[in-house]
């Protein structure tokens, strides 16, 4: 019925597959030399306005989410299903087949074989037991003819290539479970701020976390250059008001939580400072953000100051002059270096102590990906596949006794075949010895 089916038959060639392959390589290779996801101007302005044109009529410019790059992958599944549905029967039959119900004469003209003649009688249960005793799957059938004993090894080598199969159709559907509930967003999160939602490139709206997070502070290094070195944030995850943990991240060292993960991407210098002021006094700690050249008030402690002056290489602010003032004393003005720290002597005796700052948005990329697992156990069975497919042969044996005063040992495995010979040859040997 499938052989007269010509629908069945074209999802079922080879020529398909090789097609969808060939057609998803090539637009794979588009689409890493198009920069994906950016706005049409930057393609006008790479590429011209016919080509972006061009680009944005054929989802160029976000092709692995395109209809037709999604049609691609949907066929070649379809060919990988329907082509292991026609050929699966067959070698599900190979593996389960009772080799014992071989006839002999099909065994006598096995190009691999050898006859001996043993030294004493040969009993069907001492070939049986020694096949056993060497790993082999043993089954027996006697007929007027002799007795077939027949053993085999690796027959789940067979199912090698529908493991490939079914594996590429999990990390399809891991890609698919990671494109439609996934995402991959960003997020400029200035030092004390708080933050639930992330923006995401191709969503209308911003993209709820589902708890907040707060960026406790954002540290840098520079070169002698002024190129950045090194920078850290650090980072709060908070619940229903309640802080969850805290930690730090860095480049390659990102924050995961509930199936999301923060990646330290970027950072943005603003012309605000951040104040840490201490109360000797008391150990009172407060923490403001003071505008440039603007006047910040502590209320309770009578204290204004403000940043009246800074000098800056690039866009790094190296040091800035420190307006402070308490109550009715004398204002003081001084020089800091960029978290540099200070103090400051009060009316009562007691100094406070303060702490200055450049303040900096930490650029956070947002990814949520949950069909990552799905992914990596696609990838694992293929691993399997694979070494299923290239490192094991279904090997198969055959010992016929009582046909004649000699044994005959025959056998043949679907792969490796001179590796085979070899194992034929010394299971033979061994077998002589047996029945010396």
């Amino acid at each position: 019925m499938k052989d007269n089916n010509p629908v069945w038959n074209f999802f079922a060639s080879v020529k398909l597959a090789l097609f969808t392959l060939s057609a998803i390589s090539i637009t794979a290779i588009i689409g890493t030399v198009i920069p994906q996801n950016q706005k049409f101007g930057f393609y006008a302005h790479q590429y011209g306005d016919t080509a972006a044109q061009l680009i944005r009529v054929l989802d160029l410019h976000d092709m692995y989410g395109s209809w037709w790059f999604l049609g691609l992958l949907g066929l070649l599944s379809a060919n990988i299903i329907i082509c292991s549905i026609d050929r699966f029967p067959i070698a599900w039959k190979q593996m389960n087949a009772d080799q014992s119900a071989l006839a002999i004469g099909k065994i006598e003209k096995m190009s691999l074989s050898q006859r001996f003649t043993p030294g004493r009688k040969t009993a069907a249960e001492d070939v049986e037991a020694f096949l056993k005793e060497d790993g082999w799957k043993v089954s027996s059938k006697t007929s007027g003819d002799g007795t077939v004993i027949s053993g085999q090894k690796g027959a789940v080598s067979r199912m090698g290539v529908y493991i490939v199969h079914t594996s590429i159709l999990v990390i399809f559907l891991g890609s698919m479970i990671g494109h439609f509930f996934g995402f991959k967003a960003s997020v400029f999160l200035p030092e004390t701020r708080v933050t639930d939602k992330v923006y995401a490139a191709g969503h209308r709206s911003a993209i709820d976390l589902g708890f907040e997070l707060r960026c406790d502070f954002f540290t840098i290094d520079f070169y002698d250059n002024g190129m950045a070195k090194k920078y850290v944030s650090g980072l709060t995850v908070l619940e229903n008001g309640q802080e969850k943990f805290t930690t730090e991240i860095a480049v390659n060292t990102p924050l995961k939580y509930k199936g999301m993960t923060f990646y330290q991407a970027s950072y943005e210098g603003y012309k605000d400072f951040v104040f840490k002021l201490t109360d000797t006094a008391d150990g009172t700690v407060q923490t403001f953000i003071a505008p440039f050249q603007q006047q910040v008030e502590w209320k309770e402690k009578d204290i204004v100051f403000g940043v009246v002056n800074a000098e800056a290489f690039r866009d790094h602010v190296t040091r800035i002059k420190v307006w402070f003032k308490e109550g009715e004393a004398k204002p003081v003005e001084f020089w800091l270096d960029d978290n540099g720290i200070q103090e400051i002597a009060s009316t009562d005796g007691q100094p406070y102590t303060l702490q200055a700052k450049q303040m900096y948005a930490t650029g956070l990329q947002v990814a949520k990906d949950p069909g990552v697992w799905v992914v990596y156990l696609g990838f694992f069975m293929m691993m399997a596949g694979l070494y299923f497919s290239f490192f094991m042969s279904h090997k198969r044996v055959w010992v016929v006794t009582g046909h004649g005063a000699e044994v005959l040992v025959a056998g043949s495995a679907n792969k490796n075949k001179v590796g085979f010979e070899k194992i034929f040859g010394t299971l033979t040997d061994k077998l002589k010895n047996k029945l010396a």
